[in-house]
């Protein structure tokens, strides 16, 4: 029997504390105040306090934020420190190589460098300043639909005091049903809500599939006199090593304040050889003589991890329902030539929140008239910017050399390239077997080179992101099958959860006496990337939110 739970009726309800949902509701209290209306704007977001789960590289393009709040220097927005120059690299296992030409996407003098963790507690502040009922720790678990059919009327959050089989302990307190007129949903790459929306309205029907990159990312305290202090470039992308020249990533390093460092590599997850491990491959960027030459002397402060929606234009899924807009990456909106993320999805929480004041207006929350979301964005320089874009990811999972030939092409000609749309493939299925893989890409890093310091280990790293989770509940990960872990993921690809996860989340243990094996996981160890749910070849891993306020406490990424 279905228990009675509280209903809470608010006329916008946002779910997601990132970028684009505190976007959505500073905009929404903005556009409410110039009409002389008084409207109820409630966001919900799964981390303990927004912004701890908040991460990005990130250089942000200040554009969607002059829009937004046109004062916002002057606010208090939070910049760790000015991009003074650009630095583009390319990487052998030994040397480094300076490409003449920056790509005019990765111009970025004058734009600030910034903790998003930091700007997103920022712009929640503001957003309670404005009245909005801003509600961390709450976890969107279940979407609500109208009895009469697909309409979107609200969201269930997540039950909290639940033990390991589902049971009520005796501090059980049951989820809430929101309620609203709209529903927003900013919950970031491959939210959860949104993917199952996604499954019964069919909204990526006629689209691309989408494809992501995992980034891994440290603070790093370094010491007085750092090469920073002297250098005319405090922000550098590389190319090439530890990567080979097929598979798409590179890594950044940006100057933040207090001498500290912003470092990070993304993998394209359309990586082929099941053996590879992403956090591998950012260790080993570190330890890269000119990235070590950089941060010598250094010691890691935090370190986290995130998926990022990289497939672009054509990957964009239809952008609202009957009740509902989506937004930010949640909807996949990301420049990957300029490797920004934070101003796309601002603009997008602005017009969404548009949309919705408008749908309020006229007492219609129907797809019919929230479909004008999509006529905003593709009227606005978002869609011209991310259409420039529009065949990036495609073209860097090609091979080389024909990777470049696509890529020159695009860039001479505003993104149309040589084939115009090209089609991305599903992340999950790219994998090849162990048996036809051709070697190991990165080979493990040797374990005497994590000295706790400057170089740490996986567990050292879910450390010092600030991860809990409380162990007695039910496991927020779920593998379907776990047999088929054992007799087909293992035989086939050597179980390649085992290593693309950066939290050691899951493990293949082996019995003493049977020799069988089976899967072990560490749920308390989850990050929240998501890296399991995009790409687990048999889309045997299902990734879902846990108790609300748990997981990473990111403070500086």
């Amino acid at each position: 029997m279905e228990m009675e739970r509280e209903q809470i009726e608010f006329d916008v309800l946002i779910v997601g504390g990132g970028p684009a949902g505190l976007a959505a509701a500073v905009r929404s209290m903005q556009i409410a105040r110039e009409k002389g209306r008084t409207i109820e704007v409630a966001l919900i977001d799964k981390g303990g306090e927004v912004g701890a789960h908040a991460l990005s590289g990130a250089v942000v393009a200040p554009r969607a934020f002059e829009e937004l709040l046109p004062d916002y220097r002057e606010r208090g927005f939070p910049i760790e420190a000015t991009v003074r120059g650009d630095l583009f690299g390319f990487m052998t296992k030994t040397r480094f190589y300076r490409v003449p030409m920056v790509p005019r996407h990765m111009h970025n003098k004058g734009f600030p460098i910034v903790s998003l963790s930091k700007v997103t507690r920022w712009m929640a502040g503001l957003a309670e300043e404005m009245e909005v009922n801003v509600f961390p720790g709450f976890t969107g678990k279940e979407v609500l639909y109208a009895e009469d059919g697909n309409r979107i009327v609200g969201v269930r959050t997540g039950d909290k005091g639940i033990d390991p089989e589902g049971k009520p302990k005796p501090n059980f307190e049951p989820g809430i049903d929101l309620m609203a007129k709209v529903v927003i949903f900013a919950e970031g790459a491959r939210g959860s809500l949104a993917k199952e929306i996604d499954r019964r309205l069919n909204l990526s029907a006629d689209r691309m599939p989408q494809v992501y990159e995992t980034g891994i990312k440290e603070v790093i305290q370094l010491p007085e006199g750092h090469f920073f202090t002297r250098s005319a470039a405090n922000d550098i992308h590389t190319l090439g090593y530890p990567l080979d020249l097929h598979t798409p990533g590179g890594g950044f390093i940006y100057e933040m304040g207090k001498n500290r460092v912003a470092v990070g590599f993304l993998v394209g997850l359309c990586y082929e050889n099941p053996l590879l491990d992403p956090y591998d491959v950012f260790i080993r960027f570190k330890r890269h003589p000119f990235v070590s030459d950089l941060i010598r002397g250094g010691k890691v402060l935090e370190q986290g991890a995130r998926t990022v929606s990289t497939g672009g234009y054509y990957t964009i899924p239809r952008l609202y329902a009957d009740g509902a807009l989506f937004a930010g990456a949640a909807a996949g909106f990301h420049n990957s030539p300029a490797l920004k993320g934070v101003h796309a999805a601002v603009k997008s929480g602005m017009l969404a929140a548009e949309t919705a004041f408008e749908a309020l207006e006229k007492e219609d929350a129907t797809a019919k008239t929230l479909s004008a979301y999509a006529d905003r964005f593709e009227a606005s320089w978002l869609k011209a910017e991310l259409y420039e874009g529009r065949n990036f990811a495609q073209a860097l999972a090609k091979k080389a050399p024909v990777k470049f030939i696509h890529l020159g092409a695009q860039y001479v000609t505003a993104g149309r390239g040589v084939v115009d749309p090209m089609a991305t493939k599903e992340d999950a299925r790219t994998l090849v077997p162990v048996a036809k893989a051709s070697g190991k890409t990165v080979e493990p890093v040797d374990p005497s080179v994590y000295d706790g310091t400057l170089v740490v280990d996986k567990l050292t790293g879910v450390y010092l992101s600030r991860t809990i989770h409380r162990e007695d509940q039910p496991s927020h990960l779920i593998v379907h099958d776990r047999e088929l872990c054992v007799n087909r993921c293992w035989p086939e690809y050597q179980s390649p959860c085992t290593r693309f996860c950066p939290g050691k989340v899951y493990e293949m243990e082996t019995d003493d006496v049977s020799g069988r094996r089976r899967l072990k996981l560490n749920p308390s160890n989850c990050l929240h990337c998501k890296t399991c749910d995009v790409k687990d070849p048999f889309d045997n891993i299902t990734w879902t939110c846990p108790e609300g306020g748990e997981g990473p406490g990111y403070t500086l990424l």
